[in-house]
């Protein structure tokens, strides 16, 4: 489902759960905290990059499916959703995996498509309320 090797010079070349957008991802590892990249349009979003192994680790412990439940930095995420876990003053991070306040938003959109490619989570492609899990 994705092309790329997830560099800067070769980033993944990916598409929201949905199917609706494409956007482009890599894993930065000169950036202090190292991060996930990720560029909409011309968009650069930015993530901590532990935030991949943290969040397998979550599901995994979660045990089943898991509701994305995207939202933009400035709307509540639905409780029990990756999207409120990726804010939760409870995950490892205590707070927001996002790097850029306003940009800080959509965990639950593009940070698992990120987890699909590198096989370590299944998420479903319906065009709404879509879950994951880990793999």
């Amino acid at each position: 489902m994705s092309k790329g090797k997830g560099t800067k010079a070769d980033p993944w070349l990916l598409k929201t759960p949905p199917g609706t957008s494409e956007f482009s991802a890599y894993r930065d590892e000169s950036l202090t905290p190292p991060a996930l990249v990720v560029t909409v349009g011309k968009t650069e979003l930015r993530s901590d990059q532990r935030c991949i192994n943290d969040l397998h680790s979550a599901l995994k412990k979660h045990g089943d499916w898991m509701p994305l439940g995207s939202a933009d930095e400035q709307k509540p995420a639905a409780e029990g959703t990756v999207e409120a876990w990726g804010r939760s003053s409870k995950n490892p991070v205590g707070g927001w995996y996002g790097l850029k306040k306003g940009l800080r938003g959509r965990f639950g959109m593009y940070v698992p498509p990120v987890m699909e490619a590198l096989g370590l989570a299944e998420v479903e492609h319906n065009p709404k309320n879509n879950r994951m899990r880990a793999l």
